[in-house]
């Protein structure tokens, strides 16, 4: 199966991507997606491939699952973790069918907000919607709608407060839902940046409060620190796909990155003096003009991505990551001395994609998640106690990336 089949769940991560993507088509994954699919990142948030922190879902809409490609691994009895996930304890499910992805909690952590596409729900590509994690749900259970339900919105995430979030939309140019990219001639699996994407703040009733950005071109992927006084986003405006942050009111915007590459799916260390993001910078005279000419037409390609960690003023830059293939949805253990992300490294084929966790200082890489089509889109409780994801596993065999939450079992 092509890779560019592979990578991204379905117009999720777009993050996703992650978030980390635009649009995400379980972004990262297939790289939304955020777009992690769409920070960055997808789903394209970004996962699906990658949010786009994008997020970061992936945007050909097939999520790479392998039907009968491999031995399909069992779940222990009566659970939905696989025999090897020994960090993960009680896991249930949270949604149940359609694209659902970048599943982030409250700073109290009584509630997660997310983005999703579910017909169902009568919405044609990822709108941001809001859940309390506790209560039983079923395929029949439907959550409150926090953005307005027009365009394409990606990486969402809870203000200090838990009364509002942040998230990025296109519906102020458009109440339609934005093309998505056709299947290349050359083969090249690519996520849209669309320059329509706009930061918001929302009340949990679905009101907008404050417009964050305007510049020209694409700004999205926003995550917050858990000091609650700084938002990280990505953004165009210098010409290249880059990190800044801005004051919780989008004031006093500082770049923070500026090597040529694609910097998403950004979080913050639990102290927030750090930032964690995936990138793509390329390095050859080739991917060099590939990433260029693909930015012109307003693309880029997710499927070679290494996390980078640097402070919140971009100084002390280090790639913790050498893996190859698509690394990204990334987001800090607890204890802020190490990452959990979501890698293909392992594969030829571009899936599956599962959770790795790795110290800062890019040691002791161990698998966390061990599904054989798609995990992505970790993110853990304020408290250290719970682990959100999205996944494939437990779909019937269909398409549909549901989200779920667990113990976490150091």
């Amino acid at each position: 199966m092509k890779l560019t089949k592979v990578l991204f769940l379905s117009v999720i991560l777009l993050s996703f991507y992650q978030c980390k993507n635009d649009g995400h088509s379980h972004k990262e994954g297939a790289l939304h997606s955020h777009s992690e699919e769409n920070h960055g990142e997808g789903h394209s948030h970004d996962g699906d491939s990658a949010h786009a922190h994008g997020h970061e879902h992936g945007t050909d809409g097939d999520h790479g699952h392998a039907h009968g490609a491999a031995t399909t691994p069992q779940f222990a009895d009566g659970e939905l973790r696989y025999e090897k996930e020994k960090h993960l304890k009680n896991v249930r499910q949270l949604t149940f069918g359609g694209d659902n992805a970048e599943a982030y909690w409250s700073f109290d952590d009584k509630y997660l907000v997310f983005q999703a596409t579910n017909e169902k729900w009568g919405v044609e590509c990822d709108q941001i919607y809001f859940m309390d994690p506790t209560k039983e749900m079923n395929a029949e259970t439907t959550h409150p709608l926090l953005s307005t339900g027009e365009g394409r919105t990606t990486c969402s995430y809870f203000l200090p407060g838990n009364n509002q979030i942040i998230y990025a939309s296109t519906h102020l140019a458009d109440k339609n839902c934005p093309p998505t990219p056709e299947r290349r001639t050359d083969g090249k699996y690519v996520w849209p940046i669309y320059e329509t994407f706009d930061i918001f703040t929302a009340d949990l009733d679905g009101n907008i409060i404050k417009q964050l950005t305007d510049e020209p071109g694409y700004d999205a992927e926003p995550t917050v620190s858990p000091k609650g006084d700084l938002i990280v986003f990505t953004s165009i405006r210098t010409g290249d796909l880059e990190l800044y942050t801005m004051n919780i009111d989008g004031s006093n915007v500082q770049q923070v990155t500026s090597g040529l590459g694609y910097d998403g799916g950004a979080f913050f260390s639990p102290d927030g003096t750090k930032l964690i993001f995936r990138s793509s910078r390329p390095q050859t005279p080739e991917d060099i003009k590939e990433y260029k000419d693909l930015l012109l037409e307003g693309l880029v390609k997710p499927t070679d991505m290494e996390l980078y960690v640097c402070d919140v003023d971009g100084s002390n830059l280090k790639k913790i990551t050498d893996l190859g293939n698509a690394n990204w949805a990334p987001f800090f253990h607890p204890s802020g001395e190490k990452v959990i992300f979501a890698s293909n490294h392992n594969s030829k084929r571009g899936f599956p994609f599962n959770l790795f966790m790795v110290n800062l200082d890019g040691t002791g890489l161990e698998q966390i998640t061990f599904d054989n089509t798609f995990d992505s889109f970790p993110m853990f409780s304020f408290d250290g106690k719970k682990l959100v994801f999205a996944s494939n596993r437990n779909n019937g065999g269909t398409r549909d990336t549901n989200l779920f939450i667990a113990d976490w079992v150091e």
